[in-house]
């Protein structure tokens, strides 16, 4: 069949070389994409490896993978085949190749497109490992050719709307999703053997919380009724707990109809968990080792550059200050969580407090986010978080005003959360009740409806519990020194491409 062209807006005469080729091996009865191939090795076994292959006539290997730098002699070349692992060089020589191999090396083998080769190893004369192509297969033609920059695409918008691309192009991050990849799974086998069950909760919920967030709304049709894209699994989870799944962990997406920044991303991953008879001092402990543990598996090391500084995972135990405490470490400032706004913005002179902030509990939360997150650079827990910003926390003993909460940051970025639970029926109830109120006074990331089934799945009885949540985003970033969260999801969300804007310049709310 001839195909019929253009057919893409963004086609060019490039493009309709490449389909012509396609279509004259489709004349002359060979496939562009035959439906099977099976290689023997990959490229960076061989690489690793060269003594189990070179010079041996008895010894071929059959590769299979995209062509790249594709550079012709006449009747001989040179390409870099690179598969999921790595890459090696190819050569094809006419007294060496098949016939047909010969044929499609010189009549359509473009560089882009995905061949198999078969044959024996050699090393160049400039000591590159390299196959020498016995046997070439053209096993998918590729009709639109790379980058003109294959080798550094940089166009950050364009590497994120085609992440195909950019994985082609750019090794490197292919190597961060290769990272991320490890870090899950080890992470997922550690809680496995720390007697962690992996459960899944609702994505679509009737009721949204568990996190102070704008939610995403969506309706089901035939139920008729509208539904909220997951903030958190928060309260599914505990409901689980009440009912007797004592240790339980889930890894999966949240949804928050937020802002884009380089830490931001509306759609993002997120590791929950709940440990029964713990509380939050035994919560931090456990934290320490997770990441910790979780990275010399992954990775067999626990120290990153990261921002041109060097993070230590192992240095335990890492240091555990208050919210005041950190206010006066780092803005040089005492408040006290019983002030009221003026007292706040008298105590904290110098240090801007801006309009609509209502409350000091709102205000002292500004201050140390403006004044204090920066200077987080190694791992650091901060405590104490009022009980106003905290409506699932437990209360510490000592002192009502704030939960025995935590917030875990890293590079100055919050990435961990986790406290006691609060498993008091009538005081949830309350709680909730005061965010209906925060809610109808204009705070938009408070909950504004009672999820009274919740209040009654702790009437029934919830052990003394310690919950955690992980950002396992901003987690990768820090492992693999990159900078943007869309540098470390596949699929970032952009915006329409009329429209859009570079994340990198900050908050695009």
């Amino acid at each position: 069949m001839s195909t019929q062209f253009p057919f893409l807006s963004d086609h060019s005469n490039l493009n309709e070389v490449r389909y012509q080729k396609a279509d004259t091996m489709r004349e002359i009865g060979i496939s562009p994409y035959p439906p099977h191939f099976t290689p023997t090795h990959l490229a960076q076994q061989i690489v690793d490896n060269p003594d189990d292959f070179l010079e041996k006539e008895d010894v071929v290997v059959t590769l299979m993978g995209r062509a790249m730098t594709v550079r012709r002699m006449g009747k001989a070349a040179f390409f870099h085949l690179t598969d999921r692992s790595g890459r090696i060089q190819v050569h094809i020589n006419k007294k060496e190749v098949s016939e047909e191999g010969f044929r499609a090396y010189k009549e359509f083998l473009d560089t882009g497109d995905i061949v198999g080769v078969t044959g024996p190893v050699f090393r160049t004369k400039t000591g590159e490992i390299t196959v020498m192509a016995r046997e070439l297969s053209l096993l998918t033609k590729s009709t639109r050719p790379l980058p003109e920059k294959w080798h550094g695409l940089t166009d950050k918008e364009t590497r994120y709307r085609q992440r195909y691309a950019d994985l082609i192009a750019n090794p490197e991050v292919y190597k961060t999703f290769r990272m991320r990849s490890r870090i899950v799974g080890a992470m997922r086998r550690w809680l496995d053997e720390e007697d962690f069950l992996e459960v899944e909760t609702p994505m679509m919920q009737p009721l949204y919380g568990g996190a102070s967030a704008r939610p995403f709304v969506t309706h089901h049709n035939t139920l008729d009724m509208d539904l909220y894209l997951r903030i958190a699994p928060e309260l599914y989870l505990k409901r689980l707990v009440v009912g007797g799944m004592h240790r339980i962990y889930e890894i999966n997406r949240n949804f928050r109809n937020e802002g884009i920044s380089l830490q931001h991303n509306p759609e993002f991953t997120m590791l929950e968990l709940y440990a029964a008879g713990w509380n939050c001092s035994d919560m931090m402990d456990f934290v320490e080792r997770l990441l910790t543990e979780t990275l010399r598996a992954a990775l067999g090391k626990t120290t990153f550059d990261y921002d041109g500084k060097s993070i230590e995972f192992g240095n335990l135990p890492w240091p555990r200050l208050s919210i005041l405490e950190a206010l006066r470490k780092y803005a040089h400032v005492t408040l006290d969580w019983d002030m009221s706004i003026d007292e706040v913005q008298a105590a904290a002179d110098g240090l801007h407090v801006p309009d609509g902030i209502n409350s000091g509990v709102d205000a002292i939360i500004h201050l140390f986010e403006e004044n204090c997150e920066a200077h987080l650079v190694q791992p650091t827990y901060i405590t104490e978080f009022p009980k106003a910003v905290s409506p699932l926390a437990k209360a510490k003993d000592d002192d009502p005003n704030v939960t025995d909460r935590f917030e875990l940051y890293i590079c100055g970025m919050e990435l961990a959360n986790g406290f006691s639970e609060l498993n008091d029926p009538a005081e949830q109830y309350a709680r909730f009740a005061e965010q209906v109120e925060r809610k109808k006074a204009g705070d938009e990331e408070a909950v504004g409806e009672i999820d009274e089934d919740y209040v009654r799945a702790l009437e029934y009885g919830m052990p003394p519990t310690a919950g955690l949540g992980v950002g396992i985003d901003r987690f990768v970033m820090v492992a693999t020194g990159n900078p943007s969260i869309r540098d470390v999801i596949l699929f970032p969300l952009m915006r329409s491409k009329s429209t859009s804007v570079d994340a990198s310049a900050g908050d695009t709310e």
